[in-house]
């Protein structure tokens, strides 16, 4: 299932530090808690000036809620996305900013929460997210944001994007810097919130399930820690072998904060990436 430069071809050998140190974006990248304070600064500024409808409950949970940035054409066509955060930090309002390249072409942009583990376990993470898409399909036009879904997410939200791409409403995926195999995470410090069961394993790992006849862009930093990008190649590869639309689209020298800087300008790859999935 591993290509040779996954360090899980050789996680026998490997110490417990380097074996967290193989999923750990944050030490990875020096300067992560810079590009973590102006992400969040970027989407207050964003919050503020953009008209939005906040805080809209899909479910009964705290975090079970949407925040939608409407598009002023009710045919527009809807940037779905799913923070990250190894599905147990960050929060919705955090990530707004990286709707602004879509939203300049006259997109809306939905975001939705969901519980964080260890408050959740994986499968009612995702649970969660399928729940959240019934709500928009139902109530998203009520919004300004009723037209055709892009769903995308970056780190553990593209995970949830891809397990979330055959749900009806979804018309195609953007999956930025995802884990697509779960099975190493549980022997590294990220297990400790997770607890992931060997059921979790085989049904929420993309790289184990049928591959979904819809048109998914596998996005990553080439800049990436080898674990993230040898993902995103063995999922397109995958999905490229079932004959699925989609294509691998490398980020030169990116990182996995910088990938999403690709996301907030009107002409950045990932921005582009998004418009020709739904042309």
């Amino acid at each position: 299932m591993f290509s040779p430069d996954h360090p899980a071809c050789c996680w026998t050998t490997l110490t417990q530090a380097e074996r967290d140190a193989a999923y750990n974006n944050s030490a990875a990248v020096a300067d992560s808690a810079r590009h973590v304070a102006a992400r969040n600064a970027a989407s207050a500024d964003y919050r503020a000036e953009t008209p939005h409808h906040l805080d809209l409950a899909y479910g009964p949970g705290e975090r079970e809620a949407w925040d939608i940035y409407p598009a002023a054409a009710a045919d527009a066509p809807c940037l779905v996305f799913i923070h990250g955060g190894y599905w147990q930090m960050n929060a919705r309002g955090d990530f707004a900013c990286f709707g602004r390249g879509l939203a300049s072409h006259g997109w809306a942009v939905a975001l939705p929460g969901y519980t964080l583990a260890p408050a959740a376990d994986l499968g009612t993470i995702a649970g969660q997210i399928r729940r959240a898409l019934d709500w928009l399909a139902a109530e998203g036009g009520r919004r300004g944001a009723g037209g055709p879904i892009l769903i995308s997410g970056w780190s553990a939200g593209a995970q949830l994007a891809a397990l979330a791409l055959d749900h009806p409403a979804v018309q195609a995926g953007l999956a930025i810097s995802g884990v697509y195999e779960l099975a190493p995470l549980r022997d590294t410090y990220l297990d400790a919130k997770l607890k992931l069961s060997d059921q979790e394993i085989e049904t929420l790992s993309p790289l184990r399930l049928p591959v979904v006849d819809k048109p998914l862009t596998v996005a990553y930093g080439t800049a990436e820690l080898p674990a993230l990008v040898e993902d995103a190649l063995a999922f397109h590869t995958r999905r490229a072998r079932a004959h699925a639309p989609g294509a691998l689209l490398p980020v030169p020298r990116a990182d996995h904060y910088t990938v999403l800087d690709q996301l907030t300008a009107a002409d950045g790859l990932l921005t582009r990436a998004a418009l020709e999935l739904m042309r």
